[in-house]
Protein backbone atom coordinates (compact mmCIF):
# COMPACT_ATOMS: atom_id res chain seq x y z
CA UNK A 1 0.00 0.00 0.00
CA UNK A 2 1.09 3.57 -0.50
CA UNK A 3 1.88 5.33 2.74
CA UNK A 4 3.01 8.74 3.87
CA UNK A 5 5.21 7.25 6.60
CA UNK A 6 8.66 8.28 5.49
CA UNK A 7 11.26 10.76 6.59
CA UNK A 8 12.15 11.59 10.18
CA UNK A 9 10.08 10.02 12.94
CA UNK A 10 10.65 10.33 16.68
CA UNK A 11 10.22 7.48 19.14
CA UNK A 12 8.98 9.92 21.76
CA UNK A 13 9.85 9.46 25.42
CA UNK A 14 7.15 9.29 28.10
CA UNK A 15 7.65 11.88 30.86
CA UNK A 16 6.60 11.10 34.43
CA UNK A 17 5.91 13.38 37.36
CA UNK A 18 5.68 11.90 40.84
CA UNK A 19 5.25 8.48 39.28
CA UNK A 20 2.40 9.42 36.95
CA UNK A 21 2.20 10.28 33.27
CA UNK A 22 2.95 14.00 32.88
CA UNK A 23 0.35 14.79 30.23
CA UNK A 24 1.16 18.49 29.93
CA UNK A 25 4.87 17.88 29.39
CA UNK A 26 4.13 15.04 26.98
CA UNK A 27 2.07 17.35 24.78
CA UNK A 28 4.78 20.03 24.98
CA UNK A 29 7.47 17.57 23.90
CA UNK A 30 5.36 16.52 20.91
CA UNK A 31 4.72 20.15 19.95
CA UNK A 32 8.48 20.77 20.07
CA UNK A 33 8.97 17.89 17.64
CA UNK A 34 6.35 19.32 15.28
CA UNK A 35 8.00 22.75 15.40
CA UNK A 36 11.39 21.30 14.51
CA UNK A 37 10.49 19.50 11.30
CA UNK A 38 9.77 15.94 12.35
CA UNK A 39 7.45 14.03 9.99
CA UNK A 40 5.86 11.61 12.46
CA UNK A 41 5.53 10.97 16.17
CA UNK A 42 5.84 7.40 17.43
CA UNK A 43 4.28 7.20 20.91
CA UNK A 44 4.59 4.28 23.32
CA UNK A 45 7.38 2.35 21.70
CA UNK A 46 10.46 1.02 23.48
CA UNK A 47 11.70 4.56 24.06
CA UNK A 48 8.30 5.46 25.49
CA UNK A 49 8.65 2.78 28.18
CA UNK A 50 5.56 0.99 26.91
CA UNK A 51 6.55 -2.18 28.76
CA UNK A 52 5.90 -0.54 32.14
CA UNK A 53 2.88 1.59 31.27
CA UNK A 54 -0.59 0.45 32.21
CA UNK A 55 -2.99 -0.19 29.33
CA UNK A 56 -4.86 2.98 30.23
CA UNK A 57 -1.64 5.02 30.19
CA UNK A 58 -0.60 3.46 26.89
CA UNK A 59 -3.90 4.43 25.32
CA UNK A 60 -3.83 7.89 26.86
CA UNK A 61 -0.42 8.54 25.28
CA UNK A 62 -1.86 7.68 21.88
CA UNK A 63 -4.79 10.03 22.46
CA UNK A 64 -2.50 12.92 23.46
CA UNK A 65 -0.20 12.35 20.48
CA UNK A 66 -3.16 12.40 18.08
CA UNK A 67 -4.71 15.49 19.67
CA UNK A 68 -1.42 17.42 19.75
CA UNK A 69 -0.54 16.55 16.15
CA UNK A 70 -3.99 17.42 14.80
CA UNK A 71 -3.92 20.30 12.33
CA UNK A 72 -0.25 19.77 11.47
CA UNK A 73 1.30 17.66 8.74
CA UNK A 74 2.83 15.38 11.36
CA UNK A 75 1.52 11.81 11.44
CA UNK A 76 1.07 9.54 14.45
CA UNK A 77 2.47 6.02 14.18
CA UNK A 78 1.24 4.49 17.42
CA UNK A 79 3.03 1.71 19.23
CA UNK A 80 0.74 -1.31 19.29
CA UNK A 81 2.81 -4.36 20.07
CA UNK A 82 2.63 -7.18 22.59
CA UNK A 83 3.74 -10.75 23.13
CA UNK A 84 0.03 -11.66 23.28
CA UNK A 85 -1.67 -11.33 19.90
CA UNK A 86 -5.07 -10.43 21.38
CA UNK A 87 -3.47 -7.55 23.29
CA UNK A 88 -1.69 -6.21 20.21
CA UNK A 89 -4.97 -6.40 18.30
CA UNK A 90 -6.75 -4.48 21.06
CA UNK A 91 -4.13 -1.72 20.98
CA UNK A 92 -4.21 -1.58 17.18
CA UNK A 93 -7.99 -1.21 17.16
CA UNK A 94 -7.81 1.50 19.81
CA UNK A 95 -5.17 3.40 17.83
CA UNK A 96 -7.30 3.30 14.69
CA UNK A 97 -10.50 4.31 16.51
CA UNK A 98 -8.80 7.28 18.15
CA UNK A 99 -7.23 8.72 15.03
CA UNK A 100 -3.72 7.31 14.72
CA UNK A 101 -2.48 7.31 11.14
CA UNK A 102 -0.79 3.93 11.49
CA UNK A 103 0.70 1.51 13.99
CA UNK A 104 4.15 0.18 14.81
CA UNK A 105 4.08 -3.37 16.15
CA UNK A 106 7.11 -4.97 17.77
CA UNK A 107 7.78 -8.69 17.48
CA UNK A 108 6.46 -10.72 20.42
CA UNK A 109 8.99 -10.83 23.22
CA UNK A 110 9.80 -13.56 25.76
CA UNK A 111 7.70 -16.40 24.32
CA UNK A 112 9.96 -16.76 21.21
CA UNK A 113 7.46 -17.85 18.53
CA UNK A 114 8.57 -19.61 15.37
CA UNK A 115 8.35 -17.85 12.00
CA UNK A 116 4.88 -19.30 11.33
CA UNK A 117 3.74 -17.93 14.69
CA UNK A 118 5.11 -14.51 13.77
CA UNK A 119 3.32 -14.64 10.44
CA UNK A 120 0.00 -15.54 12.05
CA UNK A 121 0.52 -12.91 14.79
CA UNK A 122 1.06 -10.07 12.34
CA UNK A 123 -1.62 -11.28 9.96
CA UNK A 124 -4.16 -11.13 12.80
CA UNK A 125 -3.08 -7.60 13.71
CA UNK A 126 -3.14 -6.38 10.12
CA UNK A 127 -6.57 -7.88 9.47
CA UNK A 128 -8.00 -6.23 12.58
CA UNK A 129 -7.46 -2.68 11.27
CA UNK A 130 -7.45 -0.73 8.02
CA UNK A 131 -4.65 1.71 8.84
CA UNK A 132 -1.03 1.05 7.80
CA UNK A 133 1.07 -1.38 9.84
CA UNK A 134 4.84 -1.13 10.22
CA UNK A 135 6.58 -4.26 11.48
CA UNK A 136 9.27 -3.75 14.12
CA UNK A 137 12.18 -6.16 14.31
CA UNK A 138 14.55 -5.69 17.25
CA UNK A 139 15.91 -9.12 18.24
CA UNK A 140 18.34 -7.63 20.76
CA UNK A 141 15.29 -6.65 22.81
CA UNK A 142 12.89 -9.47 22.07
CA UNK A 143 15.07 -12.55 21.44
CA UNK A 144 12.93 -12.98 18.34
CA UNK A 145 14.14 -12.31 14.79
CA UNK A 146 11.56 -11.63 12.08
CA UNK A 147 13.37 -13.11 9.09
CA UNK A 148 13.26 -11.58 5.59
CA UNK A 149 11.24 -14.47 4.14
CA UNK A 150 8.50 -13.87 6.73
CA UNK A 151 8.57 -10.12 6.08
CA UNK A 152 8.13 -10.70 2.32
CA UNK A 153 5.27 -13.07 3.00
CA UNK A 154 3.49 -10.57 5.25
CA UNK A 155 4.14 -7.71 2.83
CA UNK A 156 2.59 -9.64 -0.04
CA UNK A 157 -0.31 -11.20 1.89
CA UNK A 158 -1.46 -8.22 4.00
CA UNK A 159 -2.35 -5.10 2.07
CA UNK A 160 -1.82 -2.69 4.97
CA UNK A 161 1.60 -4.03 6.05
CA UNK A 162 3.90 -1.63 4.24
CA UNK A 163 7.33 -2.18 5.72
CA UNK A 164 9.61 -2.82 8.66
CA UNK A 165 11.49 -0.82 11.25
CA UNK A 166 14.84 -2.54 11.02
CA UNK A 167 16.80 -2.62 14.27
CA UNK A 168 19.00 -5.67 13.96
CA UNK A 169 22.01 -3.39 13.51
CA UNK A 170 22.84 -5.25 10.30
CA UNK A 171 23.38 -3.29 7.10
CA UNK A 172 23.48 -6.60 5.25
CA UNK A 173 19.93 -7.32 6.44
CA UNK A 174 18.74 -3.99 5.00
CA UNK A 175 20.46 -4.69 1.69
CA UNK A 176 18.86 -8.15 1.62
CA UNK A 177 15.37 -6.77 2.28
CA UNK A 178 15.44 -4.09 -0.42
CA UNK A 179 17.29 -6.23 -2.96
CA UNK A 180 14.51 -8.82 -2.84
CA UNK A 181 11.53 -6.49 -2.27
CA UNK A 182 12.30 -2.96 -3.56
CA UNK A 183 8.76 -1.74 -2.82
CA UNK A 184 9.14 -2.54 0.87
CA UNK A 185 9.49 0.44 3.21
CA UNK A 186 12.61 -0.04 5.34
CA UNK A 187 12.98 2.38 8.25
CA UNK A 188 16.16 2.71 10.31
CA UNK A 189 15.74 1.80 13.96
CA UNK A 190 19.37 2.45 14.91
CA UNK A 191 20.57 6.07 14.98
CA UNK A 192 24.25 5.16 14.55
CA UNK A 193 23.52 3.76 11.09
CA UNK A 194 20.76 6.08 9.91
CA UNK A 195 22.85 7.33 7.00
CA UNK A 196 23.95 3.90 5.71
CA UNK A 197 20.36 2.64 5.76
CA UNK A 198 19.01 5.75 4.03
CA UNK A 199 21.74 5.66 1.40
CA UNK A 200 20.85 2.04 0.67
CA UNK A 201 17.25 2.95 -0.11
CA UNK A 202 15.72 3.26 3.34
CA UNK A 203 12.61 5.44 3.48
CA UNK A 204 13.18 7.07 6.84
CA UNK A 205 14.26 6.75 10.46
CA UNK A 206 12.55 6.19 13.77
CA UNK A 207 14.97 7.95 16.03
CA UNK A 208 15.84 8.13 19.70
CA UNK A 209 18.30 10.98 19.18
CA UNK A 210 15.60 13.16 17.61
CA UNK A 211 14.01 13.48 21.04
CA UNK A 212 16.77 15.95 21.84
CA UNK A 213 17.93 16.99 18.33
CA UNK A 214 14.82 16.82 16.13
CA UNK A 215 16.01 19.53 13.74
CA UNK A 216 19.27 17.75 12.96
CA UNK A 217 17.70 14.32 12.48
CA UNK A 218 15.07 15.93 10.25
CA UNK A 219 17.74 17.67 8.17
CA UNK A 220 19.85 14.51 7.87
CA UNK A 221 16.86 12.48 6.68
CA UNK A 222 15.61 15.13 4.26
CA UNK A 223 19.03 15.49 2.66
CA UNK A 224 19.37 11.74 2.17
CA UNK A 225 15.90 11.40 0.67
CA UNK A 226 16.70 14.31 -1.68
CA UNK A 227 19.85 12.52 -2.83
CA UNK A 228 22.37 14.75 -1.04
CA UNK A 229 24.24 11.86 0.52
CA UNK A 230 27.38 13.90 1.15
CA UNK A 231 25.41 16.38 3.26
CA UNK A 232 23.50 13.63 5.05
CA UNK A 233 26.70 11.77 5.90
CA UNK A 234 28.27 14.93 7.31
CA UNK A 235 25.36 15.31 9.75
CA UNK A 236 25.36 11.60 10.61
CA UNK A 237 29.08 11.82 11.35
CA UNK A 238 28.59 14.89 13.54
CA UNK A 239 25.93 13.03 15.54
CA UNK A 240 28.07 9.94 16.07
CA UNK A 241 29.19 10.88 19.59
CA UNK A 242 25.71 11.64 20.91
CA UNK A 243 24.23 8.60 19.14
CA UNK A 244 26.75 6.43 21.00
CA UNK A 245 26.33 8.02 24.42
CA UNK A 246 22.55 7.71 24.22
CA UNK A 247 23.02 3.95 24.34
CA UNK A 248 25.66 3.81 27.10
CA UNK A 249 22.90 2.22 29.20
CA UNK A 250 19.60 0.65 28.23
CA UNK A 251 17.32 2.91 26.21
CA UNK A 252 15.57 5.14 27.29
CA UNK A 253 17.74 5.71 30.38
CA UNK A 254 20.33 7.95 28.64
CA UNK A 255 17.95 9.94 26.42
CA UNK A 256 15.74 10.92 29.36
CA UNK A 257 18.83 11.92 31.33
CA UNK A 258 20.09 14.00 28.39
CA UNK A 259 16.75 15.76 28.06
CA UNK A 260 16.64 16.47 31.78
CA UNK A 261 20.16 17.90 31.72
CA UNK A 262 19.21 20.01 28.69
CA UNK A 263 16.22 21.46 30.52
CA UNK A 264 13.61 19.68 28.40
CA UNK A 265 12.31 17.62 31.33
CA UNK A 266 11.37 18.96 34.77
CA UNK A 267 12.05 15.67 36.54
CA UNK A 268 14.17 12.62 35.78
CA UNK A 269 11.88 9.69 36.42
CA UNK A 270 11.69 6.14 35.13
CA UNK A 271 9.51 3.15 35.88
CA UNK A 272 11.19 0.27 37.67
CA UNK A 273 13.05 -1.85 36.77
CA UNK A 274 14.68 1.07 34.93
CA UNK A 275 16.75 3.36 37.14
CA UNK A 276 18.77 6.55 36.75
CA UNK A 277 22.15 6.22 35.01
CA UNK A 278 25.37 5.81 36.97
CA UNK A 279 27.16 9.00 38.01
CA UNK A 280 29.94 8.29 35.50
CA UNK A 281 27.50 7.88 32.64
CA UNK A 282 25.52 10.93 33.73
CA UNK A 283 28.68 13.02 33.56
CA UNK A 284 29.54 11.57 30.17
CA UNK A 285 26.06 12.42 28.88
CA UNK A 286 26.33 15.94 30.29
CA UNK A 287 29.71 16.56 28.66
CA UNK A 288 28.48 15.22 25.32
CA UNK A 289 25.30 17.26 25.01
CA UNK A 290 27.30 20.47 25.60
CA UNK A 291 28.78 19.93 22.15
CA UNK A 292 25.40 20.24 20.39
CA UNK A 293 22.95 23.07 19.74
CA UNK A 294 19.78 21.87 21.44
CA UNK A 295 16.59 23.74 20.58
CA UNK A 296 14.20 24.61 23.40
CA UNK A 297 10.43 24.82 23.41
Amino acid sequence: MTTSFKGSMTAIITPFKKGKLDEEKYAALISRQINNGINAIVPVGTTGESATLSHDEHKRCIEIAVKTSKGSNVKVLAGAGSNATWEAVDLAKFAQKHGADGILSVTPYYNKPMQEGLYQHYKAIAHSVDIPVLLYNVPGRTSCDLLPETIYRLFNDCENIFGVKEATGSIERCVDLLAHEPNLTVVSGDDAINYPILSNGGSGVISVTSNILPDQISQLTNLALEGDFHGAKAINDSLYEINKVLFCESNPIPIKAAMYLAGLLDTLEYRLPLTQPSSDHLKRIENTIKKYDIKGF
